[in-house]
Protein backbone atom coordinates (compact mmCIF):
# COMPACT_ATOMS: atom_id res chain seq x y z
CA UNK A 1 0.00 0.00 0.00
CA UNK A 2 1.43 3.14 -1.17
CA UNK A 3 1.96 5.57 2.16
CA UNK A 4 2.85 9.23 2.24
CA UNK A 5 3.10 11.73 5.30
CA UNK A 6 1.64 15.49 6.03
CA UNK A 7 1.34 17.34 8.75
CA UNK A 8 -2.13 17.56 8.57
CA UNK A 9 -4.86 15.45 6.43
CA UNK A 10 -8.28 17.28 5.53
CA UNK A 11 -11.17 15.40 4.73
CA UNK A 12 -13.60 16.76 2.35
CA UNK A 13 -12.80 19.92 0.13
CA UNK A 14 -15.92 21.53 1.15
CA UNK A 15 -17.20 25.11 2.69
CA UNK A 16 -14.80 24.37 5.57
CA UNK A 17 -12.24 22.00 4.13
CA UNK A 18 -11.47 24.45 1.81
CA UNK A 19 -10.67 27.50 4.27
CA UNK A 20 -9.04 24.67 6.53
CA UNK A 21 -6.79 24.36 3.76
CA UNK A 22 -5.70 28.16 2.81
CA UNK A 23 -5.31 28.64 5.99
CA UNK A 24 -3.10 26.45 7.41
CA UNK A 25 -0.63 26.43 3.87
CA UNK A 26 0.01 29.85 4.45
CA UNK A 27 2.92 28.18 6.66
CA UNK A 28 4.85 26.87 4.08
CA UNK A 29 6.57 24.33 6.18
CA UNK A 30 3.27 22.85 6.87
CA UNK A 31 2.28 20.16 4.45
CA UNK A 32 -1.16 19.73 4.22
CA UNK A 33 -2.84 16.90 1.98
CA UNK A 34 -6.58 17.72 0.89
CA UNK A 35 -9.44 15.05 -0.20
CA UNK A 36 -12.04 15.00 -1.94
CA UNK A 37 -14.27 12.39 -2.89
CA UNK A 38 -16.27 14.14 -5.68
CA UNK A 39 -14.70 15.69 -8.76
CA UNK A 40 -13.26 19.01 -10.00
CA UNK A 41 -15.98 21.67 -10.14
CA UNK A 42 -15.78 22.71 -14.17
CA UNK A 43 -19.04 22.67 -14.76
CA UNK A 44 -21.15 25.93 -16.28
CA UNK A 45 -24.25 25.05 -14.21
CA UNK A 46 -22.22 25.31 -10.69
CA UNK A 47 -20.74 29.11 -11.34
CA UNK A 48 -23.89 30.02 -12.83
CA UNK A 49 -25.82 31.46 -9.74
CA UNK A 50 -29.07 30.50 -11.45
CA UNK A 51 -28.39 27.26 -12.26
CA UNK A 52 -27.94 25.88 -8.97
CA UNK A 53 -30.69 23.30 -9.44
CA UNK A 54 -28.70 21.49 -11.66
CA UNK A 55 -25.91 20.64 -9.68
CA UNK A 56 -28.11 19.94 -6.73
CA UNK A 57 -29.69 17.54 -9.00
CA UNK A 58 -26.67 16.09 -10.44
CA UNK A 59 -25.70 12.30 -9.70
CA UNK A 60 -21.98 13.72 -10.48
CA UNK A 61 -22.01 16.53 -8.00
CA UNK A 62 -24.48 15.51 -5.07
CA UNK A 63 -24.17 12.60 -2.87
CA UNK A 64 -27.85 12.27 -3.39
CA UNK A 65 -28.99 10.92 0.32
CA UNK A 66 -32.37 10.37 0.92
CA UNK A 67 -33.94 10.33 4.37
CA UNK A 68 -35.72 6.82 5.59
CA UNK A 69 -39.80 7.41 5.43
CA UNK A 70 -39.86 10.17 7.56
CA UNK A 71 -42.64 9.37 10.27
CA UNK A 72 -44.58 12.91 10.90
CA UNK A 73 -44.53 13.64 7.23
CA UNK A 74 -46.80 10.97 5.91
CA UNK A 75 -43.53 8.79 6.13
CA UNK A 76 -42.21 10.44 2.70
CA UNK A 77 -38.76 9.99 1.97
CA UNK A 78 -36.87 13.22 1.65
CA UNK A 79 -33.95 14.30 0.00
CA UNK A 80 -30.88 15.51 1.29
CA UNK A 81 -28.29 16.48 -0.81
CA UNK A 82 -24.98 16.90 -0.15
CA UNK A 83 -21.84 18.32 -2.34
CA UNK A 84 -20.08 16.07 -3.98
CA UNK A 85 -17.97 18.09 -5.77
CA UNK A 86 -14.80 20.51 -5.10
CA UNK A 87 -16.27 23.10 -2.66
CA UNK A 88 -18.62 20.63 -1.29
CA UNK A 89 -22.22 22.07 -0.61
CA UNK A 90 -21.12 25.50 -1.72
CA UNK A 91 -20.92 24.76 -5.00
CA UNK A 92 -24.27 23.08 -5.45
CA UNK A 93 -26.44 25.34 -2.44
CA UNK A 94 -28.74 28.19 -3.02
CA UNK A 95 -25.48 30.84 -2.03
CA UNK A 96 -27.65 32.65 0.39
CA UNK A 97 -25.07 34.54 3.04
CA UNK A 98 -26.86 34.58 6.51
CA UNK A 99 -24.70 34.68 9.84
CA UNK A 100 -27.44 33.93 12.60
CA UNK A 101 -28.24 35.95 15.40
CA UNK A 102 -25.83 37.01 18.09
CA UNK A 103 -28.01 34.87 20.80
CA UNK A 104 -27.30 31.71 18.61
CA UNK A 105 -23.79 32.35 19.60
CA UNK A 106 -24.93 33.30 22.86
CA UNK A 107 -26.92 30.54 23.62
CA UNK A 108 -24.03 27.97 22.57
CA UNK A 109 -21.96 29.31 25.19
CA UNK A 110 -25.02 29.35 28.14
CA UNK A 111 -26.59 26.25 27.47
CA UNK A 112 -23.21 24.15 25.90
CA UNK A 113 -20.58 25.88 28.59
CA UNK A 114 -19.08 27.04 25.34
CA UNK A 115 -17.23 30.49 26.39
CA UNK A 116 -15.40 30.31 23.44
CA UNK A 117 -18.55 30.69 21.15
CA UNK A 118 -19.66 33.82 22.09
CA UNK A 119 -20.57 36.63 19.60
CA UNK A 120 -17.80 38.98 20.13
CA UNK A 121 -15.70 35.86 19.43
CA UNK A 122 -16.85 34.56 16.75
CA UNK A 123 -17.68 38.30 14.84
CA UNK A 124 -14.33 39.00 14.03
CA UNK A 125 -13.92 34.95 11.99
CA UNK A 126 -17.29 36.65 9.94
CA UNK A 127 -15.52 39.30 9.29
CA UNK A 128 -11.69 37.89 8.39
CA UNK A 129 -13.80 35.75 5.81
CA UNK A 130 -15.57 38.11 3.92
CA UNK A 131 -15.53 40.47 0.95
CA UNK A 132 -18.70 42.61 1.41
CA UNK A 133 -19.68 44.68 -1.46
CA UNK A 134 -20.72 47.55 0.13
CA UNK A 135 -17.38 47.86 2.31
CA UNK A 136 -15.97 47.26 5.92
CA UNK A 137 -17.83 48.43 9.08
CA UNK A 138 -18.35 47.08 12.20
CA UNK A 139 -19.56 43.99 11.23
CA UNK A 140 -18.46 43.61 7.84
CA UNK A 141 -15.16 42.71 6.53
CA UNK A 142 -13.77 43.58 3.02
CA UNK A 143 -10.58 41.87 2.46
CA UNK A 144 -11.36 38.58 3.13
CA UNK A 145 -11.96 35.53 0.51
CA UNK A 146 -15.32 34.73 0.22
CA UNK A 147 -17.36 37.82 -1.48
CA UNK A 148 -20.47 38.86 -0.75
CA UNK A 149 -23.17 40.38 -2.94
CA UNK A 150 -26.34 43.03 -1.98
CA UNK A 151 -29.63 41.71 -4.02
CA UNK A 152 -30.52 44.52 -6.44
CA UNK A 153 -33.73 43.61 -6.22
CA UNK A 154 -34.70 44.89 -9.66
CA UNK A 155 -37.91 42.79 -9.56
CA UNK A 156 -40.50 45.27 -8.14
CA UNK A 157 -41.51 42.16 -6.17
CA UNK A 158 -38.94 41.92 -3.90
CA UNK A 159 -39.77 45.56 -2.54
CA UNK A 160 -43.18 44.99 -2.20
CA UNK A 161 -42.07 42.09 -0.28
CA UNK A 162 -40.35 43.80 1.74
CA UNK A 163 -42.62 46.81 2.43
CA UNK A 164 -45.62 44.37 3.03
CA UNK A 165 -44.19 43.38 5.64
CA UNK A 166 -43.55 46.59 7.15
CA UNK A 167 -46.99 47.26 6.67
CA UNK A 168 -48.09 44.16 8.64
CA UNK A 169 -46.24 45.58 11.28
CA UNK A 170 -42.50 43.92 11.43
CA UNK A 171 -39.42 46.62 11.38
CA UNK A 172 -37.11 47.00 8.01
CA UNK A 173 -33.73 45.89 8.13
CA UNK A 174 -31.04 46.93 5.79
CA UNK A 175 -28.46 44.53 7.12
CA UNK A 176 -30.08 40.82 8.29
CA UNK A 177 -26.13 40.16 9.19
CA UNK A 178 -25.55 43.22 11.29
CA UNK A 179 -26.78 44.95 13.63
CA UNK A 180 -30.20 43.76 13.22
CA UNK A 181 -31.23 40.92 11.99
CA UNK A 182 -35.06 41.10 12.95
CA UNK A 183 -37.19 42.35 10.22
CA UNK A 184 -37.64 42.42 6.38
CA UNK A 185 -35.13 43.44 3.79
CA UNK A 186 -32.43 42.71 1.10
CA UNK A 187 -30.60 39.07 1.14
CA UNK A 188 -27.22 38.86 0.32
CA UNK A 189 -25.12 35.90 -1.81
CA UNK A 190 -21.66 34.11 -2.18
CA UNK A 191 -21.20 35.16 -6.08
CA UNK A 192 -18.77 37.35 -7.50
CA UNK A 193 -19.28 39.58 -10.60
CA UNK A 194 -21.91 37.43 -11.27
CA UNK A 195 -20.31 33.79 -10.62
CA UNK A 196 -20.97 31.64 -7.93
CA UNK A 197 -18.36 32.22 -4.97
CA UNK A 198 -17.74 28.58 -3.65
CA UNK A 199 -15.59 28.20 -1.35
CA UNK A 200 -13.52 26.29 -3.71
CA UNK A 201 -13.51 29.69 -5.83
CA UNK A 202 -12.76 31.78 -2.78
CA UNK A 203 -10.04 29.51 -0.95
CA UNK A 204 -8.99 27.06 -3.11
CA UNK A 205 -8.42 28.24 -6.86
CA UNK A 206 -5.89 31.27 -4.86
CA UNK A 207 -3.08 28.72 -3.33
CA UNK A 208 -3.58 25.90 -5.99
CA UNK A 209 0.08 26.29 -6.85
CA UNK A 210 1.38 26.36 -3.25
CA UNK A 211 4.01 23.18 -2.79
CA UNK A 212 3.24 22.58 0.41
CA UNK A 213 -0.69 21.70 -0.72
CA UNK A 214 -1.79 18.13 -2.25
CA UNK A 215 -5.27 18.09 -3.55
CA UNK A 216 -6.51 14.90 -4.47
CA UNK A 217 -10.29 14.77 -5.94
CA UNK A 218 -12.05 11.56 -6.82
CA UNK A 219 -10.37 10.57 -3.30
CA UNK A 220 -12.92 8.33 -1.08
CA UNK A 221 -12.32 8.34 2.53
CA UNK A 222 -12.68 4.83 3.88
CA UNK A 223 -11.31 4.59 7.64
CA UNK A 224 -9.21 6.70 10.13
CA UNK A 225 -5.90 5.03 11.15
CA UNK A 226 -4.73 4.79 14.73
CA UNK A 227 -2.27 4.16 17.11
CA UNK A 228 -3.78 3.42 20.80
CA UNK A 229 -5.82 6.33 21.29
CA UNK A 230 -4.31 8.69 18.74
CA UNK A 231 -5.38 9.24 14.92
CA UNK A 232 -2.44 8.98 12.68
CA UNK A 233 -4.27 8.65 9.29
CA UNK A 234 -6.20 8.06 6.64
CA UNK A 235 -6.93 5.45 4.25
CA UNK A 236 -8.41 6.35 0.85
CA UNK A 237 -9.78 5.10 -2.25
CA UNK A 238 -7.92 6.82 -5.09
CA UNK A 239 -7.39 6.03 -9.10
CA UNK A 240 -8.56 2.40 -8.49
CA UNK A 241 -6.02 1.32 -5.52
CA UNK A 242 -6.29 2.00 -1.87
CA UNK A 243 -3.85 4.42 -0.10
CA UNK A 244 -2.52 5.27 3.07
CA UNK A 245 -1.95 9.30 4.29
CA UNK A 246 -0.80 9.05 7.78
CA UNK A 247 0.11 12.43 9.54
CA UNK A 248 2.48 14.14 11.80
CA UNK A 249 -0.09 16.37 13.77
CA UNK A 250 -3.91 16.02 13.20
CA UNK A 251 -6.38 14.52 11.22
CA UNK A 252 -8.96 17.67 9.99
CA UNK A 253 -12.70 15.90 9.48
CA UNK A 254 -14.48 18.32 7.45
CA UNK A 255 -17.04 16.03 5.64
CA UNK A 256 -20.14 17.51 6.71
CA UNK A 257 -23.23 16.35 9.15
CA UNK A 258 -24.03 13.14 6.79
CA UNK A 259 -20.49 11.94 5.92
CA UNK A 260 -18.40 12.92 9.49
CA UNK A 261 -20.52 11.17 11.91
CA UNK A 262 -20.62 8.33 8.74
CA UNK A 263 -16.88 8.63 8.76
CA UNK A 264 -16.27 8.42 12.07
CA UNK A 265 -18.20 5.50 13.01
CA UNK A 266 -16.79 3.16 9.96
CA UNK A 267 -13.72 3.65 11.95
CA UNK A 268 -14.74 2.69 15.55
CA UNK A 269 -15.57 5.96 16.81
CA UNK A 270 -19.52 6.32 17.73
CA UNK A 271 -22.35 4.19 19.76
CA UNK A 272 -20.38 1.06 20.61
CA UNK A 273 -23.49 -1.65 20.33
CA UNK A 274 -24.44 0.12 17.06
CA UNK A 275 -20.95 0.02 15.50
CA UNK A 276 -20.44 -3.68 16.75
CA UNK A 277 -23.50 -4.57 15.33
CA UNK A 278 -21.96 -3.83 11.57
CA UNK A 279 -18.82 -6.18 12.60
CA UNK A 280 -16.50 -2.83 13.76
CA UNK A 281 -13.73 -2.80 16.33
CA UNK A 282 -14.62 -0.51 18.93
CA UNK A 283 -11.94 2.22 18.72
CA UNK A 284 -13.89 5.25 21.30
CA UNK A 285 -17.50 4.78 22.85
CA UNK A 286 -18.91 8.08 21.56
CA UNK A 287 -22.97 7.67 22.30
CA UNK A 288 -23.40 11.25 20.59
CA UNK A 289 -21.49 10.52 17.47
CA UNK A 290 -24.41 10.57 14.51
CA UNK A 291 -26.87 11.95 17.12
CA UNK A 292 -28.82 15.32 17.43
CA UNK A 293 -29.24 15.78 13.59
CA UNK A 294 -31.19 19.35 13.02
CA UNK A 295 -32.46 20.94 10.21
CA UNK A 296 -34.71 23.70 8.91
CA UNK A 297 -38.10 22.22 7.00
CA UNK A 298 -39.75 25.20 5.01
CA UNK A 299 -42.76 24.87 3.16
CA UNK A 300 -43.61 27.74 -0.06
CA UNK A 301 -46.48 29.90 0.20
CA UNK A 302 -47.47 30.67 -3.44
CA UNK A 303 -49.68 33.09 -5.09
CA UNK A 304 -50.69 33.98 -8.68
CA UNK A 305 -49.05 37.48 -9.85
CA UNK A 306 -51.29 39.46 -12.00
CA UNK A 307 -48.65 41.16 -13.62
CA UNK A 308 -46.07 39.27 -15.90
CA UNK A 309 -42.95 40.27 -14.53
CA UNK A 310 -42.15 36.76 -12.72
CA UNK A 311 -39.55 34.61 -13.49
CA UNK A 312 -41.96 32.47 -14.89
CA UNK A 313 -40.75 33.89 -19.15
CA UNK A 314 -37.82 32.85 -18.16
CA UNK A 315 -38.26 29.13 -18.29
CA UNK A 316 -39.29 29.29 -21.65
CA UNK A 317 -36.14 27.29 -23.60
CA UNK A 318 -35.74 29.92 -25.80
CA UNK A 319 -35.57 32.84 -23.30
CA UNK A 320 -33.24 30.68 -20.97
CA UNK A 321 -31.19 29.96 -23.93
CA UNK A 322 -30.64 33.95 -24.17
CA UNK A 323 -30.09 33.96 -20.40
CA UNK A 324 -27.77 31.50 -20.93
CA UNK A 325 -25.60 33.61 -23.69
CA UNK A 326 -26.06 36.63 -21.82
CA UNK A 327 -24.20 35.28 -18.57
CA UNK A 328 -21.60 33.73 -21.03
CA UNK A 329 -20.56 36.68 -22.88
CA UNK A 330 -21.48 39.03 -19.67
CA UNK A 331 -21.55 37.26 -16.35
CA UNK A 332 -24.87 39.67 -16.12
CA UNK A 333 -28.54 39.52 -16.38
CA UNK A 334 -30.93 36.50 -14.88
CA UNK A 335 -28.42 34.64 -14.76
CA UNK A 336 -25.94 36.09 -12.09
CA UNK A 337 -28.10 36.28 -9.19
CA UNK A 338 -29.70 32.99 -7.20
CA UNK A 339 -33.26 35.00 -6.86
CA UNK A 340 -33.35 35.24 -3.19
CA UNK A 341 -33.07 38.98 -3.09
CA UNK A 342 -35.22 39.78 -0.33
CA UNK A 343 -36.55 38.10 2.49
CA UNK A 344 -36.89 38.52 6.71
CA UNK A 345 -36.94 37.14 9.68
CA UNK A 346 -39.72 37.75 12.15
CA UNK A 347 -40.84 36.02 15.75
CA UNK A 348 -43.39 33.78 15.13
CA UNK A 349 -45.33 35.27 19.17
CA UNK A 350 -44.79 37.06 22.06
CA UNK A 351 -42.28 35.65 24.30
CA UNK A 352 -39.99 34.53 21.35
CA UNK A 353 -36.65 36.84 22.72
CA UNK A 354 -35.09 36.46 18.64
CA UNK A 355 -36.45 35.64 15.59
CA UNK A 356 -37.61 31.78 15.26
CA UNK A 357 -39.25 32.39 11.34
CA UNK A 358 -36.73 33.08 7.81
CA UNK A 359 -38.11 33.99 4.60
CA UNK A 360 -36.93 33.72 1.42
CA UNK A 361 -38.93 35.50 -1.38
CA UNK A 362 -38.86 34.80 -5.13
CA UNK A 363 -40.24 35.73 -8.07
CA UNK A 364 -41.89 32.69 -9.15
CA UNK A 365 -44.02 29.15 -8.27
CA UNK A 366 -41.13 26.91 -8.58
CA UNK A 367 -39.71 23.94 -6.22
CA UNK A 368 -36.34 24.11 -5.33
CA UNK A 369 -35.47 21.15 -7.67
CA UNK A 370 -36.37 23.54 -10.58
CA UNK A 371 -40.16 22.04 -11.16
CA UNK A 372 -42.93 24.37 -11.62
CA UNK A 373 -45.68 24.42 -9.46
CA UNK A 374 -47.92 26.11 -11.48
CA UNK A 375 -48.76 26.67 -15.15
CA UNK A 376 -48.86 30.95 -14.73
CA UNK A 377 -46.99 33.78 -13.19
CA UNK A 378 -46.57 33.29 -9.42
CA UNK A 379 -44.48 34.09 -6.79
CA UNK A 380 -43.55 32.22 -3.29
CA UNK A 381 -42.80 33.09 0.12
CA UNK A 382 -40.36 30.39 1.67
CA UNK A 383 -40.62 30.21 5.52
CA UNK A 384 -39.97 27.89 8.13
CA UNK A 385 -39.11 27.12 11.69
CA UNK A 386 -35.35 27.99 12.58
CA UNK A 387 -34.77 25.99 16.29
CA UNK A 388 -36.83 22.63 15.80
CA UNK A 389 -36.94 21.08 19.06
CA UNK A 390 -37.44 17.93 16.90
CA UNK A 391 -34.20 15.75 16.49
CA UNK A 392 -33.28 13.33 14.12
CA UNK A 393 -29.91 10.80 13.22
CA UNK A 394 -27.37 9.49 11.04
CA UNK A 395 -25.91 5.74 11.77
CA UNK A 396 -24.48 3.18 9.22
CA UNK A 397 -26.38 0.92 6.81
CA UNK A 398 -23.43 -0.80 6.57
CA UNK A 399 -19.64 -0.41 7.10
CA UNK A 400 -19.18 -0.77 2.91
CA UNK A 401 -17.48 3.29 2.74
CA UNK A 402 -19.81 3.44 -0.93
CA UNK A 403 -22.85 2.72 1.10
CA UNK A 404 -25.15 5.66 1.98
CA UNK A 405 -25.62 6.18 5.56
CA UNK A 406 -29.38 5.77 7.56
CA UNK A 407 -30.87 9.18 8.05
CA UNK A 408 -33.76 10.01 9.34
CA UNK A 409 -34.40 13.96 10.43
CA UNK A 410 -37.86 13.45 12.25
CA UNK A 411 -39.54 16.45 11.11
CA UNK A 412 -42.30 18.04 12.46
CA UNK A 413 -42.21 15.47 16.07
CA UNK A 414 -43.15 17.40 18.69
CA UNK A 415 -46.37 20.23 19.28
CA UNK A 416 -44.10 22.91 19.44
CA UNK A 417 -42.64 22.51 15.88
CA UNK A 418 -46.08 21.89 14.36
CA UNK A 419 -47.60 25.13 15.86
CA UNK A 420 -44.51 27.30 14.67
CA UNK A 421 -44.98 25.68 11.16
CA UNK A 422 -49.57 26.44 11.70
CA UNK A 423 -48.05 30.37 12.32
CA UNK A 424 -46.01 30.47 9.99
CA UNK A 425 -48.61 30.12 7.16
CA UNK A 426 -51.13 32.01 9.18
CA UNK A 427 -48.37 35.13 9.15
CA UNK A 428 -46.85 34.73 5.47
CA UNK A 429 -50.92 34.79 4.24
CA UNK A 430 -51.42 37.92 6.77
CA UNK A 431 -48.04 39.57 5.16
CA UNK A 432 -48.96 38.99 1.56
CA UNK A 433 -52.42 40.38 1.88
CA UNK A 434 -50.93 43.67 2.63
CA UNK A 435 -51.46 46.57 0.60
CA UNK A 436 -48.30 46.53 -1.09
CA UNK A 437 -48.77 43.87 -2.85
CA UNK A 438 -52.42 44.23 -3.82
CA UNK A 439 -51.04 45.17 -7.54
CA UNK A 440 -49.18 41.33 -7.75
CA UNK A 441 -51.33 39.05 -5.33
CA UNK A 442 -53.78 36.86 -7.64
CA UNK A 443 -55.06 34.17 -6.12
CA UNK A 444 -53.28 31.79 -3.93
CA UNK A 445 -51.75 28.65 -5.56
CA UNK A 446 -50.63 26.56 -2.68
CA UNK A 447 -52.15 26.59 0.16
CA UNK A 448 -55.38 26.71 -1.22
CA UNK A 449 -58.17 28.78 0.57
CA UNK A 450 -59.63 25.61 1.79
CA UNK A 451 -56.62 25.50 3.69
CA UNK A 452 -57.91 26.81 6.94
CA UNK A 453 -57.79 24.91 10.30
CA UNK A 454 -55.05 23.15 12.31
CA UNK A 455 -55.49 19.91 10.92
CA UNK A 456 -55.95 21.59 7.44
CA UNK A 457 -52.14 23.40 7.63
CA UNK A 458 -50.53 20.20 9.48
CA UNK A 459 -51.86 17.77 6.90
CA UNK A 460 -50.61 20.60 3.87
CA UNK A 461 -47.24 21.06 5.63
CA UNK A 462 -46.80 16.73 5.65
CA UNK A 463 -47.39 16.70 2.44
CA UNK A 464 -45.25 19.44 0.90
CA UNK A 465 -42.79 20.41 3.48
CA UNK A 466 -39.51 20.24 2.04
CA UNK A 467 -36.00 20.51 3.66
CA UNK A 468 -33.96 23.78 3.24
CA UNK A 469 -30.97 21.44 3.43
CA UNK A 470 -29.27 22.67 6.58
CA UNK A 471 -28.22 19.35 8.21
CA UNK A 472 -26.00 20.03 11.29
CA UNK A 473 -25.55 18.80 14.58
CA UNK A 474 -24.27 15.21 14.16
CA UNK A 475 -21.11 15.53 16.11
CA UNK A 476 -21.87 18.24 18.44
CA UNK A 477 -19.49 20.32 20.85
CA UNK A 478 -19.81 20.14 24.44
CA UNK A 479 -17.83 20.05 27.27
CA UNK A 480 -15.26 16.25 28.50
CA UNK A 481 -18.44 15.81 31.10
CA UNK A 482 -21.48 16.15 28.59
CA UNK A 483 -22.16 12.54 27.75
CA UNK A 484 -23.91 13.69 24.27
CA UNK A 485 -20.82 15.73 23.15
CA UNK A 486 -18.45 14.67 20.55
CA UNK A 487 -16.03 17.22 20.53
CA UNK A 488 -15.06 19.86 22.88
CA UNK A 489 -15.06 23.76 21.63
CA UNK A 490 -11.78 23.32 19.80
CA UNK A 491 -13.29 20.51 17.66
CA UNK A 492 -11.16 17.85 19.11
CA UNK A 493 -13.03 14.55 19.21
CA UNK A 494 -13.29 13.02 23.22
CA UNK A 495 -11.24 10.75 23.87
CA UNK A 496 -8.94 10.71 20.67
CA UNK A 497 -5.71 12.43 20.35
CA UNK A 498 -4.87 13.83 16.74
CA UNK A 499 -8.42 14.10 15.65
CA UNK A 500 -10.73 17.00 15.01
CA UNK A 501 -14.03 17.58 13.50
CA UNK A 502 -14.75 21.11 12.06
CA UNK A 503 -18.12 21.76 10.01
CA UNK A 504 -21.58 22.31 10.68
CA UNK A 505 -21.79 18.76 12.17
CA UNK A 506 -20.21 20.65 15.50
CA UNK A 507 -23.11 22.59 15.90
CA UNK A 508 -24.50 22.24 19.32
CA UNK A 509 -28.11 24.17 18.16
CA UNK A 510 -28.79 24.94 14.75
CA UNK A 511 -28.22 28.94 13.58
CA UNK A 512 -31.10 30.94 12.48
CA UNK A 513 -30.56 31.21 9.19
CA UNK A 514 -28.88 29.52 6.20
CA UNK A 515 -25.76 27.32 7.51
CA UNK A 516 -23.25 28.07 4.68
CA UNK A 517 -21.72 31.44 6.32
CA UNK A 518 -21.47 30.20 9.70
CA UNK A 519 -19.74 26.93 8.61
CA UNK A 520 -16.90 28.92 6.98
CA UNK A 521 -16.44 30.82 10.42
CA UNK A 522 -16.19 27.85 12.31
CA UNK A 523 -13.49 26.84 9.87
CA UNK A 524 -12.12 30.06 9.77
CA UNK A 525 -11.84 29.94 13.86
CA UNK A 526 -10.54 26.72 14.20
CA UNK A 527 -8.04 27.13 11.60
CA UNK A 528 -6.64 29.22 14.31
CA UNK A 529 -7.22 27.03 16.83
CA UNK A 530 -4.96 24.09 15.05
CA UNK A 531 -2.55 26.85 14.63
CA UNK A 532 -2.56 27.48 18.57
CA UNK A 533 -3.47 31.32 18.02
CA UNK A 534 -6.52 33.09 18.95
CA UNK A 535 -8.08 36.76 17.66
CA UNK A 536 -9.23 38.89 20.00
CA UNK A 537 -13.30 39.21 20.72
CA UNK A 538 -15.01 42.27 19.28
CA UNK A 539 -17.87 43.39 21.11
CA UNK A 540 -20.58 44.82 19.15
CA UNK A 541 -24.52 45.46 20.19
CA UNK A 542 -27.32 43.80 18.85
CA UNK A 543 -30.77 44.40 18.20
CA UNK A 544 -33.85 42.87 20.30
CA UNK A 545 -37.32 43.84 20.36
CA UNK A 546 -37.88 45.74 23.79
CA UNK A 547 -41.32 44.28 23.93
CA UNK A 548 -40.62 40.86 22.58
CA UNK A 549 -41.76 39.28 26.34
CA UNK A 550 -45.50 40.59 25.68
CA UNK A 551 -45.96 41.54 21.75
CA UNK A 552 -44.75 39.38 18.50
CA UNK A 553 -44.33 42.23 17.10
Amino acid sequence: MQTETFDYVIIGAGSAGAVLASRLTEDPDCRVLLLEAGPMDYSLWIHMPSAFDKPMGSKRYNWGYATEPEPSMDNRRMDCPRGHVLGGSSSINGMAYVRGNALDYEGWADDFGLEAWRYDKVLPYFRRAEDFDQGSNAYHGSDGPLHVTTGSMRNPLYRAFVDAGVAAGYPETEDMNGYQQEGFGPMFMTTRNGVRWSTANAYLRPIMRRPNLTLRTRALTETLSFDGDRATGVRYRYRNETREARTDQEVLLCAGAINSPQILMRSGIGPAAALQGHGIDVQQDLPGVGENLQDHLEVYVQYACREPITLFSALKPWNQARIGIQWLTTRGGLGATNHFESGGFIRSEAGVPYPNLQYHFMPIALSYDGSVSADCHGFQAHVGPMRPESRGRVTLESSDPTAAPWIVFNYMATERDRREMRDAVRLTREVIEQSPMDRFRDRPLSPGPEVQSDADIDAWVRAHGESAYHPSGTCRMGTAGDPAAVVDGDGRVHGVAGLRVIDASIMPRITTGNLNAPTIMIAEKLADRVRGRETESDPQPWYAAADWQDRQR
